[in-house]
């Protein structure tokens, strides 16, 4: 019997812990093995269950045969997953995560990249949304261990990126063949081009291979070069840290002065409500059950839910917007060959509205009020060879010559965009639909603003600037009216000194409630416009400094 089948396992509470974690994700990976290494007695809470290494090529078969639904990859769907999207946006929230022991690391791309230092000072940079309470140099140490347990490769060629003073610990990849496309059209028109930090193995390391090219990044890396928070929840139990899945909290109990938290409240398969004591709790479930989990945990010292006497849990929900253009070329890109991004340029990030004067004339300056764009360049454009067969009324002879004729000249630019923050975008429990637990569900409130709409129209210009430099045809765009979500859940316990105005202090403990911490892209002020991920691994490392300091 595999872990994922196993009903027998030991989920019973253990004696009064050090520290309870509650999620285990890369967040709660990363502070379980740093707490538990100093000795620390931990605990991890995950709701979902361990996924065994040896049937991640039997899940890469689900994620590229039509047969199967998405959602089934990753055992994800039905009423453990319930959730509500009443905002102008339908948010499809249960395609953004996974609930099991490595969590969205299990099938996310894998792309990890440092905040500029603007992203902290967008207010004094822009006028609009709010400063961190932290700066670029408070996280640059973290920035370096966080790239050194993950294990990243790259470059130090992106002259826009922040300052750095330690190598990646891998060599970056090479450039893709469409990436080298793209190369000369970028430099006639005056675009850099740089490598793009991954957290996969371009070499051995930590005792994992190199990539070996499956191709199916996202959503599952069968052969574990690419990283995944497993590691980290493996290195926390051999330090000694229990790992407990399979055992959703379904709210936090506070002592009479609701000052402290004396225990999280789990459930078990076999339906039994368990009670984990712990001198410190770190919530690190991500940006939607986080805020969920403090809204159920309600009480008569908490009448507006657990941590939140600034009435800003749930709010100020952010995302990365996805802009994109696509074309066709008169030869070979070898489309879907590399299943990560190699190259892409900041070039647009701190500076989005500027011209570039390049050999062919550049791209148009804008001066609209704009935020921070990241520009990508697509290995995997286009249909596969499955989907247009899939898609085609011809068969046989017809159908091989429709797809040698049609296939392989797809090429394609991505973007990332970020949203300001703003109250309206929330997550709220929907008390009308309950979860497998009787426990209501979140509901996610979503919409985008003008500026980020002007934002994305702005990264369509210059994607549609480059296409045509490339001498690409056909081309079309993914702008403000039909774009989607990243999923990255961001902001919805955000930072700040002001209690008043924040959840969390700058040493990501809340406010309200003296050994409660967040380890989670839910306390970013603003979401700038670059992957999460490597803030988040930062970030939790900080908080398991400070959690430490405490004990």
């Amino acid at each position: 019997m595999t872990a994922e089948d196993a009903s027998d396992a030991d989920r019973t509470p253990s004696d009064r812990a050090d520290v309870c974690v509650v999620g285990a994700g890369p967040a709660g990976a990363l502070v379980a093995h740093r707490l538990a290494e100093r000795g620390r007695d931990v605990v991890v809470l995950e709701a979902g269950p361990r996924f065994e290494f040896e049937n991640r090529e039997e899940r890469m078969e689900r994620a590229i045969r039509p047969a199967h639904d998405e959602l089934t990859v990753w055992d994800m769907g039905g009423e453990r997953d319930r959730y509500t999207s009443s905002g102008e946006w339908y948010y499809p929230l249960n395609h953004a995560r996974v609930k099991g022991v490595g969590g969205s690391t299990l099938h996310w791309q894998g792309m990890v990249m440092r905040h500029h230092r603007s992203d902290f000072d967008r207010r004094t940079q822009d006028g609009v949304a709010a400063d961190w309470p932290i700066d670029y140099e408070d996280l640059r140490p973290y920035y370096g261990s966080a790239e050194t347990e993950m294990g990243v490769a790259g470059a130090s060629d992106n002259p826009f990126a922040p300052p750095r003073e330690e190598p990646y610990p891998l060599p970056a990849f090479e450039p893709s063949y469409s990436d080298s496309l793209f190369a000369e059209a970028c430099e006639r028109l005056g675009v850099t081009m740089h490598t793009v930090p991954n957290a996969r193995n371009s070499e051995g390391y930590d005792d994992r291979s190199a990539c070996v090219g499956y191709g199916t990044c996202k959503p599952v890396c069968p052969s574990g070069a690419k990283y995944s928070a497993d590691v980290h929840v493996e290195k926390a139990e051999a330090e000694g840290a229990r790992v407990i899945d399979r055992a959703p909290v379904q709210r936090l109990v506070t002592d009479e002065s609701g000052e402290r938290v004396e225990a999280a409240v789990y459930a078990t398969p076999d339906g039994v409500e368990h009670r984990q004591e712990a001198r410190e709790v770190v919530l690190a479930c991500g940006g939607v059950e986080i805020p969920r989990l403090l809204l159920l945990s309600e009480s008569s010292a908490h009448p507006d839910g657990l941590a939140n006497s600034s009435g800003a849990v749930g709010r100020y929900f952010m995302e990365h917007l996805f802009a994109g253009a696509g074309g066709v070329l008169d030869r070979e890109t070898r489309q879907n060959h590399v299943g990560f991004l190699t190259s892409e340029s900041h070039q647009f990030y701190d500076d989005p509205g500027q011209s570039t004067s390049g050999t062919d004339g550049g791209v148009p300056a804008s001066d609209a009020d704009l935020g921070p764009i990241k520009l990508e360049f697509l290995n995997y454009a286009g249909p596969s060879p499955v989907e247009m067969a899939l898609h085609s009324d011809d068969w046989g002879d017809e159908l091989l010559a429709q797809l040698r004729d049609s296939y392989g000249t797809h090429v394609a630019m991505g973007g990332l965009v970020g949203q300001l923050p703003r109250k309206e975008n929330r997550i709220t429990l929907d008390r009308s639909r309950t979860d497998d637990h009787g426990n209501p569900v979140p509901d996610i409130q979503w919409s985008i603003d003008a500026r980020t709409r002007r934002t994305i129209e702005r990264a369509n210009e210059i994607q549609r600037s480059v296409l045509e430099e490339l001498g690409a045809t056909d081309v079309s765009v993914i702008g403000p009216d039909r774009t989607g979500p990243a999923y990255h859940h961001m902001g919805t316990t955000r930072m700040g000194t002001d209690p008043t105005e924040s959840v969390v202090n700058p040493n990501l403990r809340t406010h309200d409630v003296r050994n409660l911490s967040i380890a989670s892209s839910s306390v970013f002020v603003t979401s700038g416009a670059v992957n999460p991920t490597l803030t988040i691994a930062a970030l939790a490392l900080k908080c398991a400094d400070h959690v430490d300091e405490r004990l």
